[in-house]
């Protein structure tokens, strides 16, 4: 900007007179819905971001950041295997499993379930499942003891609790003097665990790795090694190298390809959310310009007067500049103000609201938390923040344009 009258104009433009109150009343309608919509849309954000992260960790606290495994006859060496993983720097966890299809039968009742062999103590270092244990514990998962930990869902499906007998089948068969029989082996419910996946909750078993082993026949083989890094969000180079270091040729995988389908449909969710909300910061910001045209029609013996006296167009261009670009600042920044302190609240407004309106909008029984989760990301904020300035910018320009057009001769003709 060339003059500094050229701000202090814009500036004084934006205070009322008594004859234009109502064009004030119309610029603070503007900067509220600003302000509102900027913080919707960082609230929503946050609170999507929060989602994204609880089912992320609840995924992954029961899958793994990353696995290595061999051929059909599974691994043979999977000590070592676990050694020479566990000397990348971001690898903090090895553990090895065995994984398999099988049928879960008590009574009457039967349901297919995946079966995966552990060895407790190594398990908690890759995985948090021992934290959600509700029933029982997960070191009655002795070897040669055949004891079982299972979902909850599972367990109500199936009618069973702690100490009771389940039938477990895998698609193995035994030849025996009645003929050919899938092989099954009775275990003792030792554990009941809740992550709050129906995946995991209704379709998840846990064996010691010895009971699988015998079960499946596998000798000392595992079906691999599973890995937790201290950053999941470098499982991709980190398996690239673990790869290039193994003295053979192994399956590695990590996260972002076993789940990628999943947290890819999250993260367009989350982007077709963003441009929806966007919409409504732009229709807020672009009221900004009605403001402004009413003004340009009300200051065109003004506009005139300053043409005469030397202003140049991109002058009186920038003078409504000014005063669109303050509307637009203050409802930014009202609404980021609001929208940070909403999203950092958010789980604790939620049981206020709730207790308001005696309604429960997040009922455990169905999506798993009672709590709405939040997570403010500050890239977000700037972003969103950016956006609402961007538009508030873009929104004066055809007014101001339409003030720097006024011809002095004509706005005067009738003064």
């Amino acid at each position: 900007m060339r003059n500094p009258y050229e701000l202090f104009t814009g500036l004084r433009y934006t205070r009322a007179k008594r004859r234009t109150r109502f064009i004030s009343f119309i610029s603070l309608t503007s900067i509220i819905c600003i302000a509102l919509g900027v913080a919707t849309l960082i609230t929503v954000m946050s609170v999507m971001n929060g989602f994204e992260r609880e089912l992320r960790d609840r995924t992954l606290g029961m899958a793994s950041h990353a696995t290595i495994s061999g051929n059909e006859q599974g691994l043979a060496d999977w000590p070592a295997v676990a050694a020479q993983a566990a000397k990348n720097p971001e690898v903090v966890g090895t553990a090895p499993y065995i994984d398999g299809q099988a049928m879960l039968r008590q009574g009457g009742a039967l349901s297919g379930v995946l079966l995966r062999g552990i060895l407790p103590a190594e398990e908690r270092k890759v995985a948090d499942v021992g934290d959600h244990i509700v029933a029982g514990d997960l070191d009655a998962l002795k070897g040669g003891a055949f004891s079982i930990v299972i979902g909850a869902e599972l367990a109500e499906t199936l009618g069973v609790d702690i100490g009771d007998k389940v039938d477990l089948m895998i698609p193995q068969a035994s030849v025996t003097p009645a003929g050919v029989l899938p092989r099954f082996r009775r275990f003792t419910v030792g554990g009941i665990f809740r992550v709050g996946q129906h995946e995991f909750d209704s379709g998840l078993v846990l064996i010691n790795l010895n009971d699988a082993q015998a079960l499946y026949r596998m000798g000392d083989r595992v079906t691999g090694v599973r890995l937790k890094l201290r950053d999941m969000f470098k499982a991709p180079l980190v398996v690239r190298q673990i790869a290039r270091d193994m003295p053979q040729i192994y399956y590695i995988s990590d996260w972002t390809r076993q789940h990628a389908n999943f947290f890819k449909a999250v993260a367009t969710e989350k982007t077709v959310m963003f441009l929806i909300l966007s919409l409504l910061v732009g229709i807020a910001a672009f009221n900004i310009v009605s403001t402004l045209v009413m003004v340009v029609q009300e200051k065109q013996s003004d506009i005139a007067i300053l043409r005469t006296l030397g202003a140049t167009p991109r002058s009186v261009m920038m003078i409504f500049m000014v005063q669109g670009t303050l509307i637009g600042f203050a409802g930014t920044f009202a609404g980021v103000a609001l929208g940070i302190t909403l999203a950092l609240n958010v789980e604790a407004l939620m049981p206020i609201l709730q207790a308001v309106t005696g309604h429960q909008f997040l009922d455990p029984s169905i999506y798993y938390i009672s709590d709405l989760p939040s997570e403010l990301v500050p890239s977000d904020v700037i972003k969103i923040g950016s956006l609402s300035l961007a538009l508030g910018l873009l929104s004066t320009l055809y007014p101001a344009w339409r003030a720097s057009r006024v011809q002095p001769a004509e706005a005067l003709r009738y003064e």
